[in-house]
């Protein structure tokens, strides 16, 4: 009989809602029971409850008046947050406050409301088009979060990837990997509301809604949103009041079958200055991190870049660049950028002379610090032994021992990871540089002749630094 009662309420309220409120607010309720005229109804979340009471209270008033009587009388059964991991909710029961402080009329139309970064009724992603996946390099570094981001692209809301958290350091690749997904959404599903929106610009948002009375208008365009894309939440510490309404947010779309994608520069477990029920939310989807681009990556990066504007350079550049700029994709792009101005300003090729140029203007430190090229010479020279021997496969002792030294010299000289290191020796893994530290210094321990040697070949790479 209860569930009678409340689909005849639901009948008066659709029609005196529109549509998109009334699947907000209305659809998600869930009646539990009727005794002696109360009627309980179950609500995903306090918030959920609040709002109702707050917005919709006259509305579920008339309704239940109409169904039961003039006594009727409303219960909340409140789906609370225990503030762990635990799948159990608590359901507390919450009788309906008919003294709302809304005295007027509450049955209006869902408005998206306009405040800085957002426009009115249209709808606007803020994404960046040029953002996809078919430019969207794919490596060891980033392949795990690409193919989850491939797979939420394909099924928002419906893989077991929601929330789909993605971190790594600055100019990983983040906010084009969650925009790629975001305009993939959008081609594959173009009924779905999909925003994204910085973490600043969220609190912002908020902050105004605040100052001009609008918090619930805010809240209700959020939660209106099929696809929500923030990045960098780290922002979010210490903004006690940002991460409440965030948490209510997170709440009802995720309940709602909603799609989360979030960014952050660390996993969820170091987030500081965060609710605890907050990054316990973070973690039930997937957590995938975005590392340093490998070589590899480094040069399939370049290469397309170069393609996409319509440059063919020597790979012997290509490779030059790729082994210099090992921080991140950003300043690797940066270089690539002046190389193409520098290249149309100038109206020549972009040849090794050119690139050395360029990083030697905007690599950090590329200067002055001794460069694999240097100590690869040095060694050469000093054993004589030819530079070309020690990227060869060849395994004549004394090119073995000088190998090793200039392994050695690049692991203690350079910022070089040790994949990199190795291929500039002829593309030996890391493994082998590792090796040959060891048997360096071995070497240094047991044999005084050639500690006089390293000692030697020392001095030259500080006279190399101080020049």
């Amino acid at each position: 009989m209860y569930k009678q009662v409340w689909e005849n309420c639901l009948q008066f309220i659709k029609k005196n809602v529109n549509e998109q409120s009334f699947k907000t607010w209305f659809s998600p309720i869930v009646p539990l029971n009727l005794n002696n005229q109360v009627l309980t109804i179950q609500v995903p979340s306090q918030f959920f409850y609040e709002w109702l009471e707050d917005n919709y209270v006259h509305l579920l008033k008339q309704a239940l008046t109409r169904e039961i009587g003039p006594l009727a009388r409303l219960e909340y059964s409140v789906i609370v947050d225990k503030g762990n991991d635990s799948n159990q909710p608590l359901s507390v029961n919450i009788p309906a406050n008919h003294s709302s402080k809304h005295n007027g009329n509450s049955i209006k139309d869902f408005n998206p409301f306009s405040l800085k970064g957002i426009g009115v009724h249209d709808q606007s992603s803020n994404l960046n088009s040029g953002y996809v996946f078919d430019n969207y390099i794919e490596g060891d570094c980033n392949r795990l979060a690409r193919s989850a981001g491939y797979a939420v692209a394909k099924k928002p809301g419906v893989t077991s990837f929601n929330p789909l958290m993605l971190y790594g350091g600055v100019g990983l690749g983040k906010t084009h990997l969650v925009q790629a997904i975001g305009n993939s959404i959008k081609d594959n599903h173009p009924g779905k509301f999909v925003l994204y929106v910085s973490s600043e610009k969220f609190i912002n948002q908020f902050i105004d809604a605040l100052k001009s009375h609008n918090a619930q208008e805010f809240s209700n365009y959020y939660l209106n949103v099929d696809v929500l894309i923030i990045d960098d939440v780290q922002f979010f510490r210490d903004k006690e009041k940002t991460q409440e309404i965030f948490f209510h947010i997170f709440n009802h779309l995720h309940q709602s079958g909603k799609q989360i994608i979030m960014t952050s520069d660390c996993p969820p477990i170091e987030l500081k200055g965060l609710q605890e029920r907050l990054v316990s939310r973070f973690k039930w989807g997937l957590t995938a991190d975005l590392q340093h681009p490998d070589f590899e990556t480094r040069v399939a990066i370049i290469t397309r870049k170069m393609q996409s504007d319509g440059l063919i350079i020597p790979e012997e550049v290509v490779e030059y660049v790729a082994y210099s700029v090992d921080t991140n994709i950003r300043e690797l792009e940066g270089v690539l950028i002046s190389m193409i101005a520098h290249a149309s300003l100038m109206k020549k090729e972009v040849d090794l002379e050119l690139a050395k140029q360029i990083l030697k203007n905007l690599v950090r430190d590329i200067d002055s610090e001794v460069g694999i090229d240097y100590i690869q010479k040095t060694v050469s020279d000093y054993f004589k032994v030819p530079m070309e021997d020690l990227k060869a496969k060849t395994r004549k002792k004394e090119v073995v021992i000088a190998r090793q030294v200039a392994m050695y010299f690049a692991k203690d000289y350079t910022n070089h990871s040790l994949k990199s290191i190795g291929a500039h020796f002829g593309g030996r893994d890391h493994s082998t540089v590792i090796h040959a530290v060891q048997s360096v210094n071995d070497m240094i321990d047991t044999n005084a002749n050639f500690r006089h040697k390293m000692d030697e070949l020392k001095k030259r790479m500080k006279m190399r630094v101080l020049v």
